[in-house]
């Protein structure tokens, strides 16, 4: 892959998606009343990292990998363990094979960016599997650690695990398996923000997240409309 500056890709669209993200973000901790930093600084490179995965964008895998992290972290305070197992247990190390992956399958039309694939029906049916075999594991394993919020936070594994690994598969319906994680991580986080107000910027962030996948959906089937015409 010939990588070259990944802002001087982005079209006029994608920076406002991105700068009106930031905006919103920056905004809800600015006016918030309790500032958390550390959630802070972890939808800023979340929200980037988006943008650029909506791209195909290698850099963007790079990005998930520390806000896996600063999530987790995050998530630790408020015994969201789903959270912090899902993202230090399941997304971080999907998004380093991802990583592998992308840049072993560069798109021939395009600097930065990856070559979209279609998941053959045999693999839908083993990654749907997987995805029930995880999610009936972490149910337990929740559980017994006393999860807050149980059913939203196991349904968060299910819809994390389908979307990281559709990201490794180079499929455009990440976009929707990440949608739906945005879906209940809303609510997940909703549900902290009425009782600690500081946890706010989390709930913009992932609705933010959500317009941002929701992009890139459709910018991935554009992608793979584009190669294939090629």
């Amino acid at each position: 892959m010939n990588y070259q500056n990944p802002f001087r890709a982005l079209t006029r669209w994608e920076w406002a998606l991105w700068c009106t993200s930031l905006a919103a973000v920056t905004l809800s901790f600015v006016l918030g009343s309790d500032r958390d930093v550390l959630t802070f600084i972890a939808t800023l490179i979340g929200v980037t990292a988006l943008i650029f995965l909506a791209k195909g964008d290698v850099l963007g895998q790079g990005l998930v990998v520390i806000f896996a992290v600063l999530y987790a972290i995050v998530s630790w305070r408020l015994r969201y363990y789903g959270e912090v197992i899902t993202y230090v247990g399941m997304s971080a190390p999907i998004a380093l094979l991802a990583i592998v992956s992308w840049l072993r399958h560069p798109s021939a039309q395009g600097h930065n960016e990856v070559e979209v694939a279609r998941v053959s029906a045999r693999a839908w049916w083993i990654l749907g599997l997987l995805t029930v075999l995880v999610t009936a594991a972490f149910y337990f394993i929740l559980r017994h650690f006393n999860t807050a919020n149980l059913i939203p936070s196991t349904v968060s594994v299910a819809t994390s695990f389908l979307a990281a690994s559709l990201t490794f598969l180079r499929s455009p319906y990440y976009g929707l398996g990440y949608a739906a994680n945005d879906v209940v991580l809303i609510v997940l986080w909703l549900m902290a923000a009425i009782k600690e107000p500081q946890y706010y910027p989390m709930v913009l962030c992932f609705v933010t997240f959500l317009a941002n996948d929701l992009y890139g959906f459709f910018n991935w089937q554009r992608m793979q409309k584009r190669q294939e015409k090629g």
